[in-house]
């Protein structure tokens, strides 16, 4: 399934030579972070979520196969760069 989502992935961006993928369990499940360069995150995401929800189908439909249950989410640094800071605390005295 790995090489799936990393195949499809690839050839969604312009940047494939930074795509990359961490897997691991949560909740019975395996948890998919795909992570590409930061100006190709909307191609893998798409209008309105098409591409994403697409791989995600793609992805649920092989671990069903498999017996298994997967997740696909799309890591975006933009997001936390762009976050705004956290207020400041309460002053200790």
């Amino acid at each position: 399934m790995e090489q799936l989502v990393t195949y499809l992935a690839r050839a969604l961006v312009d940047q494939p030579d930074q795509v990359g993928l961490r897997v691991s369990e949560v909740d019975g499940a395996r948890l998919f972070e795909l992570k590409v360069a930061p100006e190709d995150v909307g191609k893998v995401i798409g209008r309105d979520g098409r591409t994403v929800n697409a791989l995600r189908t793609l992805l649920g439909a092989a671990a069903h196969k498999q017996g298994q249950k997967a997740r696909l989410e799309i890591l975006d640094d933009r997001r936390a760069a762009q976050a705004p800071p956290a207020p400041p605390g309460p002053e200790v005295p």
